[in-house]
C-alpha cells in the first residue's frame, strides 16, 4: 500500500506515516470487512481515505489557479507517453501540484467518478474536472519539455 500513499503526497516520509495510519485503521476497522468484493479494494479505500484526511489537515486540497498560463495541447502527446517509462511517468505525476496530483490519482489510477471525488473532497465535479483538465495539461507540458531537452 506504500505506492498507493506515495501516489497522493510526493514526500516519503509523510507517505511512510499515512501508511502506518493506514494500517492502524484497517487493523481497527478488520471487523467491518464483509467479504463482499476483494479485500485488497478495501484496504486500498482506507489508504486513499487516509491519505486524502492527511492532505485535508494540511490544507494542501484547496484548489488553485497556478496553470493558467498552460496552454493547448498537441497530437503528438500520445507518442512521447509512450516513450515514458514507468518511472519516468511516475515521477511525474508526483511532482504535479497536490491538487491536480489528487484528482489525477482518484480518477486516472482509482478509478472514481467526478461525482465520488467531489463528494470525497468537498467539491464540485466541475472543479474536479477542471482539475483532472489541468493535471493532464501540466503532464503534457513537462512531458514536452523532457522531450525537448
Amino acid at each position: 500500500m506504500f505506492p498507493v500513499c506515495l501516489r497522493y503526497v510526493s514526500d516519503r516520509s509523510l507517505a511512510e506515516d499515512i501508511l502506518q495510519d493506514g494500517f492502524i485503521t484497517l487493523f481497527t476497522k478488520l471487523g467491518s470487512y464483509k467479504g463482499d468484493g476483494s479485500f485488497e479494494g478495501w484496504a486500498r479505500r482506507i489508504f486513499v481515505t487516509t491519505a486524502l484526511m492527511a492532505l485535508r489537515k494540511k490544507d494542501a486540497l484547496k484548489m488553485s489557479d497556478e496553470l493558467d498560463a498552460v496552454r493547448g495541447m498537441k497530437a503528438d502527446t500520445y507518442t512521447q507517453i509512450q516513450n515514458l517509462g514507468y518511472k519516468e511517468l511516475m515521477q511525474l505525476i508526483m511532482s504535479l501540484p497536490t491538487g491536480f496530483r489528487t484528482v489525477f490519482n482518484l480518477y486516472a489510477v482509482e478509478g472514481y467518478s467526478h461525482k465520488e471525488i467531489a463528494e470525497m473532497l468537498g467539491i464540485t465535479e466541475t472543479t474536479s474536472r477542471t482539475q483532472l483538465s489541468r493535471a493532464r495539461i501540466w503532464l503534457q507540458k513537462k512531458i514536452e519539455e523532457r522531450d525537448n531537452v
